[in-house]
């Protein structure tokens, strides 16, 4: 079976989803596989929504467009869920991570997110505690990896390790594989 993965990603400018979309790539690739990233934005400022995608492929890809109907959906703020439309061309038992700690089924209902493989992960707590700030794309980096088999814990260590200076890749290695622990199933 070939493998193609679409992947969405909703957040907020400044929390890092282009970030985290960047870095799921460059893990990807040194698994061999091709790989897009791209982020979606206009001229919005820090805290407006915005949304980047990642393509993963085990053989070339020859779309260049924006994801419509996404394998996998990165929430990175929930609050999101109120005003964006993040489901959206996400096909019922398709692949739903969530920053949050709520996840009662009164929280899917509420939020019209049950029909999903809804995986949830306390994101921003995580990276609080660990690093101090509320940036919590390498927490969700960590629950992607727990919620689909799209890549392998060891590429993305390489390169979170690749890409920041030692005392920051250690903090965010933390925040991965804490994330990666708490990330549940609903």
């Amino acid at each position: 079976m070939v493998l193609f993965q679409e992947i969405r990603w909703h957040g907020r400018g400044g929390q890092g989803a282009m970030t985290a979309s960047d870095l799921l790539a460059k893990a990807a690739m040194l698994e061999g596989k091709y790989v897009q990233s791209f982020p979606e934005f206009g001229p919005e400022r820090m805290g407006a929504p915005i949304r980047a995608f990642t393509r993963i492929s085990d053989s070339p890809i020859n779309l260049h467009c924006t994801i419509y109907e996404p394998h996998m959906v990165v929430v990175l703020d929930s609050t999101l869920l109120k005003t964006v439309p993040v489901t959206q061309g996400l096909p019922k038992g398709g692949i739903l991570v969530v920053n949050t700690k709520e996840i009662n089924r009164e929280f899917m209902e509420r939020t019209r997110l049950a029909g999903y493989k809804l995986w949830t992960v306390p994101a921003t707590e995580i990276a609080v505690r660990i690093s101090g700030t509320g940036i919590t794309n390498t927490a969700m980096l960590g629950a992607i990896v727990r919620a689909s088999a799209v890549i392998n814990l060891k590429s993305l260590e390489q390169t979170l390790s690749g890409r920041f200076s030692a005392k920051i890749a250690e903090k965010n290695l933390e925040i991965m594989k804490e994330a990666y622990r708490e990330a549940k199933l609903a």
